[in-house]
């Protein structure tokens, strides 16, 4: 882990504790260990390496108080990002500033001698950020107990496991009370208790008005702790945005159909008719909608379908923000949330059966497509879910033109609140994960329940008690 002081610039914001503008880091890869020798002693410069480009015109403001959570695909940069921040690396162009102490969780071992024992380990990174032993001595007890790894305390750290080196990084981090702190997949090595007096210790942090700054994997973290969340991808900021729409590009790039052209939502669904039942279901109307991101069939937004009223003054209609994209062979163009008595609805009500229906029509030939849903809180939080791999239902083959009906059915246990409905058609093709279509939030609608809960679902648990 690196502790350090980051040199402060005369004219960062006031209101800024980090600020970048228009950073790129470049590296120069020789082939040949012998490569570099010769570049430089060459008489006519000629040029032995290759330029690689790790960060391209990265700018960022962040404010005190706010935790950035920084995501992205390994290789994107984020670590590079990180280390640029923290003092570590200095940028090839543009400029880094930041305002007071950082401490940053890197690599693991990272800042620490090995051949020093844990408490002279913070001693030393104490006295190297400016502390006196005095103070060091006020923090050690602290220390000592946040980190919980017994008489390793006073044993070499070259004896520790990771998760020693991230309590003890953690612990030493927290203690010289930085401004910034900056914590790289660090806590992912930790057991569970461990991380969650760590995330209680980041919102100390941010309550305290200190920045931090959170390289995960973990988008349920992202989504809890950030909030706002940089988008990296092959060196270059893809969005920095509210964490919810941040995680939904993220969830684009991993499926190959990010498009950085807007993306209007799909218009309006008028009263989705059941796609099973009694009510004939009339042909879907054209609903112009975003074009796909690759594949040999355009996807449009799911049609209207004429049918059933819900029942209430306001029609069911589809959240004008939703998240359309996918690569084209197959597409969800009908689609409902339906009450026990097979009625549009948007209002649920607890211990009830509910279905969550969808058509699909395909635009190429596909082989055992598998068929998703999702429920998210409104912050981006997905709360439950599944598909037919998880329930290991067979779903078929189907050729160009074809169409199939889908029906999920289930009781809701769920807290009263607002969700979000999100449906899906994927597939593997050979070992790659395929979107074929992807609706995401693309119903709104409410939950009703008279039982009191704990939490956002309800167990549905039996009590038992007897007399002895």
């Amino acid at each position: 882990m690196i502790y350090g002081r980051v040199p402060q610039v005369l004219h960062l914001h006031i209101m800024n504790t980090i600020q970048l503008e228009h950073v790129t880091k470049a590296y120069k890869l020789y082939h040949h260990p012998g490569d570099r020798l010769k570049e430089a002693l060459h008489p006519g410069r000629k040029k032995y390496h290759q330029d690689f480009c790790a960060l391209r015109d990265i700018s960022l403001a962040v404010q005190p108080g706010e935790t950035i959570g920084i995501i992205g695909r390994n290789g994107s940069g984020k670590s590079t990002l990180l280390k640029l921040i923290a003092g570590i690396l200095t940028p090839t162009a543009g400029t880094v500033a930041a305002r007071g102490k950082v401490a940053a969780l890197l690599e693991l071992g990272a800042g620490f001698n090995l051949e020093l024992t844990g408490l002279e380990n913070f001693y030393f990174n104490g006295i190297l950020l400016g502390h006196s032993r005095r103070e060091m001595e006020a923090r050690r007890e602290a220390v000592i107990a946040f980190a919980d790894i017994g008489d390793y305390m006073d044993q070499p750290v070259k004896h520790y496991s990771s998760g020693m080196f991230v309590r003890l990084a953690f612990a030493v981090a927290i203690q010289v009370d930085p401004d910034i702190l900056i914590v790289d997949e660090a806590l992912a090595v930790g057991d569970l208790n461990f991380q969650a007096r760590c995330f209680r210790k980041l919102d100390e942090f941010r309550a305290a008005g200190k920045t931090v700054l959170l390289v995960t994997h973990a988008l349920d973290s992202v989504l809890r702790y950030c909030s706002r969340t940089m988008v990296l991808d092959k060196g270059r900021m893809v969005v920095a945005a509210d964490s919810k729409k941040a995680v939904d590009v993220y969830k684009q790039l991993m499926a190959n159909c990010y498009d950085a052209a807007p993306v209007a939502g799909p218009a309006p669904v008028a009263g989705p008719a059941p796609v099973a039942g009694p009510a004939p279901v009339a042909g879907p109307a054209p609903v112009a909608g975003p074009a796909p991101v690759a594949g040999p069939a355009p996807v449009a937004g799911p049609a209207p379908v004429a049918g059933l009223a819900p029942r209430g003054d306001a029609p069911l209609t589809a959240n004008p923000d939703a998240l359309v994209y996918g690569e084209g062979h197959a597409e969800i163009v009908e689609y409902g949330l339906f009450d026990e008595h097979n009625r549009p609805t948007r209002m649920l009500q607890h211990g009830r059966r509910f279905l969550i229906r969808m058509k699909v029509k395909f635009h190429a030939a596909v082989r055992e497509p598998i068929f998703a849903f999702t429920i998210k809180d409104l912050k981006g939080m997905e709360m439950t879910g599944t598909n037919t791999q998880f329930k290991q239902v067979p779903t078929g083959s189907y050729g160009k033109g074809d169409s199939v009906n889908v029906e999920f059915a289930q009781t809701l246990n769920a807290q009263s609140g607002r969700y979000a409905l999100s449906l899906g058609c994927t597939g593997y093709e050979g070992d790659t994960m395929v979107v074929y279509h992807r609706l995401y939030d693309i119903l709104l609608f409410e939950t009703a329940s008279a039982m009191p809960m704990v939490g956002c679902y309800d167990l549905d648990s039996e009590i038992r008690i007897r007399r002895v």
